[in-house]
């Protein structure tokens, strides 16, 4: 009995070592101004590179390097007339990754400062940003 009692302890501490390696992957975020470009890495390299809309003249979208503080899978602005915002990633007070209507206006400056990103790429960067977790998770804006 103590060697199967032994062997599942085992068992568990090496499942939950396991676990923690995975969680440990991080995920970097990198927003560039500059291109309207974002790039997603993990361990395993660049995972995705999409167009976003960040903020146009008049706005600003501040640059830095945050980690996520929010995520809501459905969010309406109270600022801004109750716009959806779908897969919201919040990483800086009311700034948030999420994704938009506007996919027009993708790849230009068209936002109030927010990084927004076609549906169905901010719903992938969402469930990413979930399986990381956010404290592994870097969101980088740069000029």
């Amino acid at each position: 009995m103590p060697m199967l009692r032994l062997a599942a302890i085992a068992f568990v501490a090496l499942h939950l070592l396991g676990a923690g390696i995975a969680a440990a992957a991080s995920l970097t975020v990198t927003i560039d101004l500059s291109d309207q470009q974002m790039t997603v890495r993990s361990g395993d390299g660049v995972l995705h590179r999409w167009a976003v809309s960040t903020a146009r003249s008049g706005y600003r979208t501040p640059v830095g390097t945050y980690r996520p503080i929010r995520l809501e899978r459905m969010w309406y602005s109270r600022k801004y007339d109750m716009a959806p915002m779908p897969h919201s990633i919040f990483f800086h007070g009311g700034y948030a990754i999420h994704g938009t209507t506007e996919i027009g206006a993708l790849g230009r400056p068209a936002s109030h400062g927010c990084v927004r990103l076609h549906p169905d790429h901010a719903r992938t960067l969402f469930d990413m940003v979930v399986a990381h977790g956010s404290a592994a998770t870097s969101i980088v804006v740069r000029r």
